[in-house]
């Protein structure tokens, strides 16, 4: 039904930068609000940022002044500006249609010191 998939994790030293992409398909009825999700090793999923249909976004305190969220709704797609990772940025990042069970499949980022 519908369809969200990630890209754009990798390797990166610290205080380095990468940029998430997710992509939306299949039956998608107006804009919904997007958001991302981190998993890191031992830990429970947390919610990154959320980015809203009108366009208004909100940060984790985590990532507050460092990520940024954005979207293009002409390409279904939502990204993740990581500027100035730290390697407790480590995990695997998923998007997901907000407040709903649609995800990603998930992107690896490992951020070394």
């Amino acid at each position: 039904q519908v369809q969200l998939v990630e890209s754009g994790g990798g390797f990166v030293q610290a205080g380095g930068s990468l940029r998430l992409s997710c992509a939306a398909s299949g039956r998608i009825a107006g804009i919904w609000d997007m958001a991302w999700y981190r998993q890191a090793p031992g830990k429970t999923r947390e919610w990154v940022a959320v980015i809203t249909s009108a366009g208004s976004t909100n940060y984790a305190d985590s990532v507050k002044g460092r990520f940024t969220i954005s979207r293009d709704n002409a390409k279904n797609t939502v990204y993740l500006q990581m500027n100035s990772l730290t390697p407790e940025d480590t995990a695997v990042y998923y998007c997901n249609l907000h407040g709903t069970r649609y995800w990603g499949q998930g992107t690896q980022v490992t951020v070394s010191s």
